[in-house]
């Protein structure tokens, strides 16, 4: 009896094994089709809305970017701690640098979990030089031009721009650079490695797993801190006569070693070069990931008043609010935060800075510089892009460039110009709220306008969903190829 009952599942066993997977897929497949549908109808959508603006490849805008470089080695993180033999902390800490391996090990933990992204410079050249070494013959390492300024004079070129580039690079990577980058700076020998250790969502160290996609990266770099490409820069300034001035890079100033009085110095003589600039150029500051105290205070005295615009991620909204209200720096915040949080910080900072300028200007400063109000502000998060844009600046077609930045962020994070939607996911919820306050309008996410603006007080806001990369091919430059994107198509 038992070897009959085996020989008919033997004989019908495939049959009813077909029928399973048939009856499978006939039930779950109007849910997928649904979602497929979804995403499809999303990306076409902000594919739609990006194409609505092009840029003018007769006359290419003209954008300068300052300041700095660096040579990208990128790595999976866990597989280098592991390699080296750094085992899991069971203390999570935040450091505002690295001087030993169990700092290493803590700072780590430290944004692992949550998934948030940071950059440390390390005191230790020997345990970085290790570091470096260990990765070189790391399996799936890749070498790439890093720094904020040339990846976002990289994207800008990609986009139909022309760029001056202020930095100090060797000849080999001018070579690599756009023919649409002129560089204006010093050539080095060597330039300085960045060590970016990347990871998945999901991926495990000891007993943490980290919550969302991210990399955290350490550096050595003693050459970037001291802006040593700004004399160059300004002299080719003028003549080059752009319609944008950014910077980006002063990260590395964060808790470097200078001699007393030296950063304030560089910081001073940047003030100059900005607010000596023709009010017609707009300028546009990028964020970056910063600890120390006194490093964001020189920023809101020489870098922000002079600043039309600026950009940062949800990490770094918070930090900057912070520190506007007159709080202490906030090192790690929400790496998934709701939309009406993201837009009332927003709005505080939109209010703060301008109040601010305002009385600035009252009372010009000592060298006569005048404080310009923040007209455009950009917030680069995982699951949605925001953007609040003064309305009447110069700023223009706020809606596309919300839809390029959000489509940036996919082609950047999979590594491809073409969005694969079966490589993607909506995590924006489907309906957000434009503030906390109590009774606030609620929107709903319509798959066939996915960019939803909306005019308040002297501004104009869109919001726009992120396809999210489920198959990351890169975390690192994120923000800065999702920022430039944006700016192309408001000069």
């Amino acid at each position: 009896m038992e070897a009959g009952g085996r020989a008919s599942w033997m004989k019908y066993g495939p049959v009813v094994s077909l029928f399973v997977v048939l009856f499978a897929f006939w039930f779950r497949s109007p849910q997928n089709a649904i979602l497929d549908d979804r995403l499809d109808t999303v990306l076409s959508s902000l594919l739609r809305a990006e194409g609505k603006v092009g840029v003018n490849n007769v006359a290419r805008p003209k954008v300068a970017v300052g300041f700095g470089g660096c040579v990208d080695l990128i790595v999976d993180g866990v597989s280098l701690l592991n390699k080296i033999g750094l085992p899991p902390t069971d203390q999570p800490l935040h450091h505002d640098y690295i001087e030993n391996e169990v700092q290493l090990a803590q700072s780590f933990a430290y944004f692992f979990a949550p998934g948030a992204a940071a950059e440390r410079f390390m005191l230790n050249d020997t345990l970085f030089s290790e570091l470096v070494e260990a990765s070189r013959d790391l399996p799936g390492n890749r070498w790439a031009v890093g720094g904020n300024a040339p990846v976002m004079a990289g994207r800008m070129a990609t986009e139909g721009c022309d760029l001056l580039l202020g930095g100090s690079f060797s000849p080999d990577f001018i070579d690599v650079l756009s023919q649409h980058i002129t560089v204006a700076g010093n050539i080095v020998e060597e330039p300085d490695i960045h060590l970016i250790l990347e990871y998945p969502s999901g991926a495990s160290w000891g007993n943490y797993t980290s919550r969302r996609a991210n990399r955290y990266i350490v550096h050595s770099d003693d050459h970037n801190p001291y802006l040593d490409s700004m004399a160059e820069f300004a002299k080719k300034l003028k003549d080059f006569d752009p319609d944008l001035l950014v910077v980006g890079g002063l990260q590395m100033m964060d808790n470097f070693p200078f001699q007393s009085g030296e950063r304030d110095a560089l910081l001073s003589r940047l003030a100059d070069l900005l607010s000596s600039s023709s009010p017609q150029i707009g300028v546009h500051f990028e964020m970056a990931s910063f600890v120390e105290e006194s490093i964001m205070e020189d920023l809101l005295h020489y870098v922000i008043p002079y600043a039309d615009s600026l950009g940062m991620n949800e990490q770094e909204l918070p930090n900057l609010l912070s520190l506007l209200k007159g709080s202490n720096i906030t090192v790690l915040s929400d790496p998934n935060p709701r939309v009406a949080t993201v837009l009332d910080q927003m709005r505080e900072v939109y209010r703060i800075i301008n109040q601010r300028s305002k009385d600035a200007s009252a009372e010009s400063d000592t060298n006569g510089a005048k404080a310009k109000p923040l007209t455009r502000l950009h917030v680069h998060t995982l699951a949605f892009q925001a953007m609040i844009v003064t309305r009447g600046s110069q700023w223009k077609n706020t809606m596309s460039a919300t839809a390029k930045a959000s489509l940036t962020a996919n082609r950047h994070v999979c590594g491809s110009n073409d969005i694969d939607p079966s490589k993607a996911r909506l995590i924006m919820d489907d309906s957000f709220s434009v503030s906390r306050r109590e009774g606030s309008q609620r929107i709903p996410l319509q798959e066939t306008r996915p960019v939803s603006c909306w005019d308040e007080e002297d501004y104009e806001i869109c919001v726009a969903p992120v396809l999210v990369c489920t198959e990351v091919y890169q975390t690192a430059g994120g923000g800065d190829n999702i920022s430039a994107a944006g700016l192309v198509l408001q000069i």
